[in-house]
């Protein structure tokens, strides 16, 4: 891959949205263990959810 289409954005599923969707998980999955953590509580409790 050159460099000049590196940076081309394309859309639909692909390895470059594949990637962001598994970072993005992997954040979302520490926040909310991180929330557990530092209140006691569920995810879906700490936000009144339920």
């Amino acid at each position: 891959m050159s460099d000049e289409n590196r940076n081309v954005w394309s859309f639909g599923f692909n390895t470059g949205a594949e990637n962001w969707n598994g970072r993005l998980a992997m954040i979302g999955f520490v926040s909310a263990l991180a929330i557990e953590l530092i209140s006691g509580q569920g995810v879906l409790h700490f936000f009144g959810i339920i």
